[in-house]
């Protein structure tokens, strides 16, 4: 997988997914979920359109519907996704840091 395939890390699908690793939820619980974690609050035209996206991906499925509520799982294709994507921030982060000790003078 390319890291071009994974996209931002500030974009819904890193969102949804990591929401996703915590259990299986419908649409509004992942926007309630995101929201409470992130500070994130997604649109639900902007949280549907990631979720077909992943789905067409192979990254998440949906599971039948509970009570007119279509819940979502992360797959083992998204939770590789994920963990690459967790990684790279990781990293990213670490060179943010040290390159933020180097300016304590500003």
């Amino acid at each position: 997988m390319r890291q071009s395939e994974l996209g931002r890390f500030s974009d819904a699908s890193f969102l949804i997914l990591s929401s996703l690793a915590n259990g299986q939820k419908h649409g509004y619980a992942m926007m309630e979920d995101i929201l409470a974690f992130s500070g994130t609050q997604l649109e639900p035209g902007t949280l549907y359109g990631a979720i077909t996206r992943l789905e067409k991906k192979g990254w998440i499925e949906a599971l039948p519907m509970k009570e007119r509520r279509r819940p979502y799982r992360i797959t083992i294709e998204g939770v590789t996704a994920l963990r690459k994507q967790v990684a790279t921030l990781e990293q990213v982060t670490s060179v943010g840091k040290k390159r933020l000790a180097s300016l304590e003078g500003f």
